[in-house]
């Protein structure tokens, strides 16, 4: 199993990066948005905690800058119906942090807000994992909204799915801006730019 993966940060690339290890090989990681927010800039060192998920039809390496992040992505993975990708959704949309407190706290509204979930899903994640959750914030360090997370939910509130605001924040994110506002300013242009 892939477990780390440390080197230079080559490409960043809608939610996935390009790490060059000194031996120079080349890995493509999946990221979360919150992870995408705290990566340094492309040509730095980095180092993610890594999953690698294998199916019939690929593998793929999900990555996380946290231990306690990728161990909540293992835990999502356990629940019936939930794959790596609505596993990342649930952590770009909700953080780590707001994704475990909603399972726990049976916040079905919350839930439902991710791309992907419904109502039903919802309850169905709640019921399946509210015990697999217990003690899984105490390693995670606190931290107050990111930039790209607050991006996201406001471009929710004003009515884009949320599929839509991930992909507009993420290609701002891409581009170096990490102020809220002009974080929501930057991916409401490119949401505009996109229907006309």
């Amino acid at each position: 199993m892939i477990a780390v993966v440390s080197g230079l940060l080559r490409e960043r690339d809608g939610d996935s990066v390009l790490i060059e290890t000194a031996g120079g090989v080349g890995y493509a990681v999946t990221v979360p948005l919150g992870v995408l927010e705290r990566l340094p800039g492309t040509g730095s060192k980095v180092s993610l905690y890594t999953e690698l998920v294998v199916r019939e039809d690929g593998w793929a390496l999900y990555g996380f800058d946290q231990v306690a992040e990728r161990a909540i992505f293992q835990r999502l993975l356990t629940a019936s119906g939930v794959g790596p990708r609505l596993a990342l959704a649930l952590l770009s949309t909700l953080g780590p942090e707001r994704t475990v407190r909603s399972i726990q706290d049976r916040d079905i509204a919350s839930l439902s807000t991710v791309s992907g979930i419904g109502k039903k899903k919802a309850e169905r994640l709640v019921v399946e994992l509210v015990d697999r959750f217990e003690g899984a914030l105490q390693d995670l360090p606190r931290a107050g909204p990111r930039p790209g997370e607050e991006a996201v939910q406001a471009l929710v509130h004003l009515g884009y799915a949320t599929a839509q605001a991930e992909e507009a924040v993420r290609g701002v994110l891409v581009e170096g801006i990490t102020d809220t506002a002009r974080v929501i300013r930057s991916a409401l242009q490119r949401l505009a730019a996109r229907k006309g």
